[in-house]
């Protein structure tokens, strides 16, 4: 027959209480970080990837269109000239 130490009992109910506090400490202090980064990159003026893209897109379509203009430009100058 074995007995129960009631210290042994008790320690161990005491860390698993422990844990379960470190666990959601861990987690408050996870969510107050992430609401502070999120309010920090908020109050930046800094675009989405999406917006990026467009950007990116409508200024590669802008050289493309310089480029096919300069192209003419200089055939009707040496026509001309």
């Amino acid at each position: 027959m074995q007995t129960r130490n009631k210290f042994f009992d008790d320690m161990s109910q005491m860390m698993t209480n422990a844990m379960g506090v470190a666990q959601g400490a861990k987690e408050e202090a996870e969510n107050a970080m992430k609401g502070m980064m999120d309010r920090w990159l908020a109050d930046r003026d800094f675009v989405t990837r999406e917006e990026f893209d467009a950007v990116r897109a409508m200024a590669q379509k802008a050289r493309e269109e310089n480029e096919a203009l300069k192209t003419r430009l200089d055939a009707l100058e040496a026509k001309k000239g």
